[in-house]
């Protein structure tokens, strides 16, 4: 029977001593913080991978994540400064740097963290948009309203031991009322630049298409100035040949004759045609004799 009992209180023991070590080893992942309680209170943080020691049914061990988080907010409307609603759904990416400050101002819950940065990152978003024009908002799109954002939330989130990644925009867009009304109000005014654009540009081709015409007509001009010169020039020259080519008295009457054969010939066209010639005419002459 003692062995019995022994063997029992053996076991028991060896059992206690089990359970004691497994009570007794924590083990910390890559991804996650253990933070390591006594009586309730932090006593130490483990943010290295691997196994630890904590005194069993004195301290005990909580997890926190250490990856990147991601929290979704609720579509809400925000007022641009020109008093103008817009529908904003947004996302944020955050992380856990400080985990015992973590604990010790959210009490370790991530429901409280996501509840400040939800309050911080709409306050932020409402505050950027009401100081920007609906057009500034739209524009601003492709990265310039969500580094606004960042900007004025600053270190806000580093007394909660939280560090804000990236506060990107999913949507941002017009209310479902009012979103046609203000899609033509935009083409509109659009198309109005468009037409200014356009007004502009047809008076500055009539321009350079008048500059155009009245160099070209002074260029003609001036052509046409030089050839009639040029061809006064000629005449001239051609009429002082005529006269040292007959300026005797047989060279003349040689050129007399030579222009009446011209004269005759041109009148000489056709059939059945009669040239009277008067009985002074060199033409005649010849014919007489003379």
């Amino acid at each position: 029977m003692k062995k019995v009992i022994s063997k029992f209180l053996a076991l028991v023991a060896a059992l206690a001593v089990i359970i004691g070590l497994g009570g007794s080893m924590t083990v910390t992942r890559e991804n996650e913080y253990k933070l390591i309680r006594e009586f309730g209170r932090v006593s130490r943080v483990i943010d290295q991978a691997g196994l630890s020691f904590r005194i069993p049914f004195i301290q005990t061990a909580d997890s926190l994540p250490k990856q990147i988080l991601l929290y979704d907010l609720a579509a809400s409307d925000v007022i641009t400064m020109d008093k103008k609603t817009m529908m904003s759904d947004s996302y944020v990416l955050w992380r856990i740097t400080d985990p015992l400050k973590f604990a010790q101002t959210l009490n370790s819950s991530i429901t409280n963290a996501e509840r400040r940065i939800d309050t911080t990152v709409y306050n932020s978003i409402k505050n950027v948009i009401s100081s920007m024009s609906q057009n500034d908002v739209i524009s601003g799109r492709d990265g310039e309203l969500s580094e606004a954002i960042m900007a004025n939330i600053g270190n806000t989130m580093e007394q909660y031991g939280i560090e804000l990644l990236a506060v990107e925009t999913k949507q941002l867009d017009l209310p479902a009322d009012n979103k046609a009304a203000v899609y033509e109000r935009m083409i509109s005014e659009r198309d109005k630049i468009a037409a200014t654009y356009q007004a502009e540009g047809q008076a500055e081709a009539k321009v350079i298409q008048n500059t155009t015409d009245r160099e070209i007509a002074i260029s003609i001009s001036n052509a046409q100035a030089e050839a009639a010169a040029v061809t006064a020039e000629g005449e001239a020259e051609y009429m002082r040949i005529l006269a040292d080519a007959y300026n005797t008295p047989e060279r003349a009457e040689f050129y007399g004759f030579i222009r009446a054969l011209d004269a005759a010939r041109a009148s000489l066209t056709g059939n059945n045609n009669t040239l009277i010639l008067p009985g002074d005419s060199p033409i005649a002459r010849i014919f007489m004799g003379e």
